[in-house]
């Protein structure tokens, strides 16, 4: 199958679709398309069609994408009901892409444009299926955010069987078929670094420097970025479930101690509080049973949401 979606590819012009998720980029957005079409479009060999997502935006962002559409044929943009975050978002932008490469951009510039160019001579003389983009600097960004960035993608390492680069992007591109894996994964609750990682093929990394936003401020505030890695952590591993068996070793142990320890009191006549002794107990069980059931409620809830069925967003607009 590979080997013929690539003769097919030979004889025809290739098109780059550019997915961009949008939540409040009113700012931003005339100032990345003209980018984009100035570093990449007019330079290059391919077509290029832009496939924007609006997801739910406050501000006057849906505006801005109809009068690309209205100005450019290869402006096309997906309106949600309402924000269903950029998991969702990136999702609808994948199913909508139509060219036989699909790159996945943010809005605010902070993925360098120019990049794609290297990206596509990359996977059209290499056997690559995706190359995808790391910062190796977080110049920038707040210390604690970057030090919990990097403890995520430690634990990550150690505990998931999906490779997940420190400092990875969703900036990359990708060819059909790896695209046409991600999309047939359509689960509710999705972490797309780990599924990029999960459905396998062969990605090249390029490494470049952070780089701020050009225009407003940055949506992921920690409580959001804090939920997105415990999303990551109970999509792609299994190992929080098995903290409830290391719990009771410890509270088994734990309490083989305390009796050991009354016991030994008991024989020398010393005095023990009763009472106090088996409070002592009850409550260190009682903990220890809570830390397990909440780690086992974090699972069943992620099965009562796909069990729903409901759909990972809807549309209200599309172009």
């Amino acid at each position: 199958i590979y080997r013929k979606y690539i003769s097919e590819r030979r004889k025809m012009k290739d098109k780059i679709s550019i997915v961009v998720p949008c939540f409040n980029e009113e700012e931003v957005l005339p100032l990345f398309f003209r980018t984009v079409q100035e570093k990449v479009a007019s330079r290059a060999f391919f077509e290029v069609e832009y496939i924007f997502v609006n997801d739910g935006s406050t501000d006057s962002t849906i505006e801005v994408l109809r009068e690309l559409r209205q100005k450019n044929e290869n402006v096309h943009y997906v309106s949600f009901s309402r924000n269903f975050g950029k998991e969702a978002a990136l999702y609808a932008g994948l199913k909508e892409a139509e060219g036989n490469y699909v790159a996945v951009m943010d809005a605010d510039l902070q993925d360098p444009p120019e990049m794609l160019l290297e990206m596509y001579q990359i996977l059209i003389s290499k056997d690559y299926d995706c190359v995808g983009s790391r910062r190796v600097t977080r110049k920038g960004e707040p210390v604690i955010r970057s030090f919990f960035a990097k403890m995520f993608y430690r634990v990550m390492a150690k505990i998931s069987d999906v490779e997940i680069v420190d400092g990875a992007r969703d900036f990359r591109l990708m060819t059909r078929p790896m695209v046409d894996a991600i999309i047939s994964m359509a689960e509710k609750d999705r972490f797309s670094k780990g599924i990029f990682g999960w459905v396998g093929f062969d990605i090249k990394w390029l490494e470049y420097e952070n780089i701020d936003r050009v225009a407003g401020h940055t949506k992921w505030s920690f409580k959001k970025l804090l939920k997105y890695a415990l999303g990551g952590i109970e999509d792609f591993s299994s190992v929080p479930l098995k903290i409830n068996l290391f719990f009771t070793a410890l509270a088994f142990v734990s309490t083989l101690g305390l009796g050991t320890w009354m016991i030994v009191y008991a024989i020398l006549g010393k005095y023990i509080p009763l009472l106090l002794s088996i409070s002592s107990v009850i409550s260190l069980f009682s903990m220890f049973i809570f830390i397990g059931l909440a780690v086992i409620s974090a699972y069943i809830k992620k099965i009562y949401k796909e069990s729903k069925g409901r759909p990972i967003y809807i549309i209200k607009e599309k172009k």
